[in-house]
Formats: C-alpha cells, sequence, structure tokens
C-alpha cells in the first residue's frame, strides 16, 4: 500500500511557510498562556496562536519573551472580533496586538468571524490589507470564512486570504470549504482538530488505528489532518501532550488508514456555523 509522511510546514501562496502543527492557547489565561507558550517554544514549537478574543495576548507574549527564542524564528498569529471590522479598526486592533504581544509584526492577522449579520468583513480585510502594505503583518488571512464570505472579499479587492482556520476533525471535515480554499491557493489550517469535548477520540477506528501505529488517539487525528494538506493549532498546556502533538508531524500513514478515517465524516450539528456565530 502506499503511504503518506508528514510534515513540518506547508508553503502559503504568498511564498512563506507556515509550520505544520502549532499550539492554540484557547481558552487559556494570561499565566497558563506563558508557561505553555514557554514549554512548547522549549520543545520545538514554532507556531503560536491567539487572538484578541481569547484574553490572553498578554500572558503569551510574556511566554515568548521568557522563551528567549529570536522573533524571526517565531511564527505568531492573532486574530481581531468584529469591533474592528474597518480599516481604522484593524489598525487599532493592530496596535493592541502588538502591544499586548511585545513584538513590532504579527506574522499572521486574521478577521477571526465574518459576522455577516454586520457587513463590514469587507471593510476589514481591506484594513488587512493596508496593514500589511505598511509591513506591520507578514500574512493576512480569515478564520471561519466559507466560500460565501470569501467571494465578497475576493470580487472587492482581487486579492486571497494565504489562510483560512476552520473548525474541522474527522467528524466534521468541511470538505466544500477546503476544496474552494485549495481551488484559490489558500491553505486551510484546523481549529479545535482534537474535538475537544466532542467524544472524537472515542470513536473505534482512532482507537484502532493508535494501537497499529503504536501511537495516542490524538496523534492519530492530528496525524489526519496534515495528511489532508492541513496545518493545525491542538490547545495544550500539559508538556507530555505538547510532545505527542508535536511528534505527529513524523507519523507515517498507510493510505487505507487515512481513507478509513476520512469516511468517519458525519457533519456534527454541534459546530459554529459562522452565519449564527462570531464575535
Amino acid at each position: 500500500m502506499s503511504g503518506y509522511r508528514a510534515v513540518m510546514d506547508f508553503v502559503l501562496a504568498d511564498g512563506g511557510r507556515i509550520p505544520a502543527i502549532g499550539i492554540g492557547t484557547w481558552p487559556m489565561n494570561d499565566n497558563e498562556a506563558e508557561r505553555a507558550v514557554a514549554d512548547a517554544i522549549a520543545l520545538g514549537y514554532r507556531l503560536v496562536d491567539t487572538a484578541f478574543a481569547y484574553g490572553n495576548e498578554t500572558g503569551v507574549g510574556r511566554g515568548i519573551a521568557v522563551s528567549g527564542l529570536p522573533r524571526d524564528e517565531l511564527f505568531i498569529t492573532t486574530k481581531f472580533n468584529k469591533d474592528s471590522h474597518s480599516v481604522h479598526g484593524v489598525a487599532h486592533a493592530w496596535q493592541d496586538s502588538v502591544h499586548k504581544l511585545g513584538v513590532d509584526y504579527v506574522d499572521l492577522m486574521l478577521i477571526h468571524w465574518p459576522v455577516p449579520q454586520l457587513g463590514r468583513f469587507v471593510e476589514a480585510w481591506e484594513g488587512l490589507l493596508t496593514i500589511q502594505g505598511q509591513g506591520k503583518v507578514r500574512h493576512i488571512g480569515v478564520s471561519n470564512f466559507l466560500p460565501e464570505h470569501l467571494e465578497p472579499i475576493i470580487a472587492a479587492t482581487g486579492v486571497a486570504p494565504v489562510l483560512n482556520q476552520l473548525q474541522i476533525t474527522p467528524r466534521y471535515q468541511q470538505a466544500e470549504a477546503r476544496a474552494y480554499n485549495t481551488a484559490l491557493g489558500i491553505h486551510t489550517q484546523a481549529w479545535s482538530p482534537l474535538g475537544q469535548g466532542t467524544g472524537l477520540l472515542d470513536i473505534a477506528i482512532i482507537g484502532k488505528l493508535a494501537d497499529k501505529y503504536g501511537i495516542t488517539r490524538g496523534q492519530v487525528v492530528l496525524a489526519w489532518d496534515l495528511c489532508q494538506g492541513m496545518s493545525a493549532i491542538p490547545k495544550s498546556s500539559h508538556r507530555g501532550r505538547l510532545v505527542e502533538n508535536l511528534a505527529a508531524t513524523s507519523i507515517v500513514f498507510e493510505q487505507d488508514d487515512i481513507d478509513a478515517l476520512s469516511a468517519i465524516d458525519a457533519s456534527e450539528p454541534d459546530i459554529k456555523h459562522p452565519n449564527s456565530f462570531g464575535h
């Protein structure tokens, strides 16, 4: 059978590279985020994900500072809320985030949710293009955008995001949205990839593959993400799980096992839909 070896990073459409596995920080407070981020960086993580909504950018920044890692060796992602959906609002959000993080720029800044009821996500995208043109962010993207949200921002500006964060697990795969991303050269990143609280890791095939490969159930899921060409940002503040999550980049799956995981898609009803949820 053919196999698949996961990768350490992915190339973005603008030529940049993003690590395959990062540390997600929701719902950590500042103190927990500081410890977890410092530990993660010491263990080899180079992608750290936070957001204004998480309320922990200060703690993430402290963890980065404590690590002593040179700034240019780290990939920092943050996101802003609907209150910043304007050109001026994005500029203010960027200033607030870099101040809390203690850095001069961020590697990737995202619109956290489209909030279509507000009708201002195109303005938010124009704001991101503005600060990118000023050298304040290296890459710009979106989070929780479906094709119906991506189309207006591309039509208005002629520029597609380099990345779209989506809630994805083997049980909720968002195949249509992922295919649309791929067609436009938009990298898909999975948030909440381990399906916290949904019982994902209790599914029999995941346990079977964990036993077969001698890995954890979480590693099975993360390796599946990477096999699909997605990066992932699992949250953990536990040192042992941080090690396990990062090690998923070296797992080799047989194609039949990738297919078996992909077959469990059930379109979970409890996901947060961007047309009815957002902040």
